[in-house]
């Protein structure tokens, strides 16, 4: 019982972190929706909707940088993985919710800035990657 609640509570925190960030990032952005209920609804489901996402895109990763040496070069990989099912979530969600409207500028400044975050705080993996 005091695991699902931890459990619980984790998944509750990151959602308000997502919640938060994404309202800044959209207050910043200019991004208008409809009511705070609408932008929960839009994170609530680019939170499920990117776990889902991302345990391909992990995959894909790790089978793509198997045999590369050199942190840059698998740092622009997993930009690029990163970004583009980050992009590829906001621009489904953003399909389906009508109360949020994204431009495609806007999609690909978010996307980009939720990969740089996911990445630096995920570095440390890393970090034992030799440099050619």
């Amino acid at each position: 019982m005091i695991i699902a609640l931890l459990i619980l509570l984790v998944i509750v925190f990151l959602l308000a972190l997502y919640f938060f960030g994404l309202a800044g990032v959209f207050a910043l952005l200019g991004v208008q929706y409809d009511s705070n209920w609408s932008l929960l609804v839009f994170v609530v489901s680019f939170f499920i909707l990117s776990v889902i996402v991302e345990l391909f895109t992990k995959a894909l990763f790790k089978l793509s940088v198997q045999n590369i040496r050199g942190r840059t070069k698998v740092f622009i990989i997993r930009m690029s993985f990163e970004s583009t099912s980050n992009w590829l979530v906001l621009f489904t969600v953003d399909e389906f919710m009508r109360s949020i409207t994204l431009y495609l500028k806007i999609e690909i400044i978010i996307a980009l800035l939720i990969a740089l975050l996911e990445t630096a705080f995920d570095e440390d993996k890393y970090k034992r990657i030799k440099d050619d």
